[in-house]
């Protein structure tokens, strides 16, 4: 490259910062309302996690620990309404919606539906619920399948049996939810589908207690196809 092409280059990129420079200048009031508004934004963003998120999230778990005992002794209604002393699930998700707790509340609560019979509530619940947590989100999973299970919706059943068994990847939880899902064929009068499910649990988890019944299940679905 030639000097003069370099200082031609020179020139342009001067030009251009001039022009940025200029472009500032002639906006200068617009930018400094940019920045200020988006500083404003962040520091709102953290007085509202420190300031009101936090207490209510501490709240909201002091007053949930009664539902859960209740939940635990399997006092499904006073889990899902209260004692009169505490609050139930219901409660904790209407007042502290936006919480980690209400969040979990939904599992609790869609559990208990599940146990009470109350089969779309159970899935209403369960499906609102959202978590990271590998044991829990996979036990959302499957118990959404049980509640489609009772209604006899096999195909969604399959879907959320099939979710939880990918997701569990364990050597107890997979070999559980592939069974769940390999009934669930065989609902849908799927022999082929049903077999192969079964022949999964006792090649990838012969140690699993469902791999102990798999070779009868093995040979019914094949008899059937």
């Amino acid at each position: 490259m030639s000097n003069t092409q370099v200082n031609t280059r020179i020139m342009e990129a001067d030009k251009d910062f001039g022009q940025t420079g200029k472009f500032v200048k002639d906006n200068q009031k617009s930018l400094t309302f940019i920045v200020g508004t988006i500083v404003a934004l962040v520091l709102l963003y953290f007085a509202y996690q420190k300031f009101y998120l936090a207490p209510r999230e501490s709240e909201a778990a002091d007053q949930m620990h009664v539902a859960q005992d209740y939940w635990a002794k399997k006092d499904w209604d006073k889990a899902i309404k209260g004692d009169g002393g505490y609050p139930g699930f219901e409660k904790i998700i209407s007042e502290y919606s936006n919480t980690k707790a209400a969040n979990l509340a939904y599992f609790y609560l869609g559990t208990a539906y599940l146990n009470k019979g109350e089969f779309g509530k159970a899935i209403d619940n369960l499906s609102n619920f959202r978590g990271d947590d590998s044991v829990i989100s996979i036990e959302a999973l499957g118990s959404t399948g049980d509640a489609y299970v009772e209604l006899k919706d096999f195909d969604k059943a399959e879907t959320y049996f099939k979710k939880a068994s990918e997701k569990a990847n364990n050597d107890f939880l997979t070999p559980f939810y592939l069974k769940k899902l390999a009934l669930v064929y065989e609902a849908k009068k799927d022999y082929k589908s049903a077999a192969d499910a079964f022949q999964k649990i006792k090649t990838d988890f012969p140690a699993s207690a469902e791999s102990q019944s798999a070779d009868e299940y093995i040979a019914r679905d094949q008899a059937k196809q």
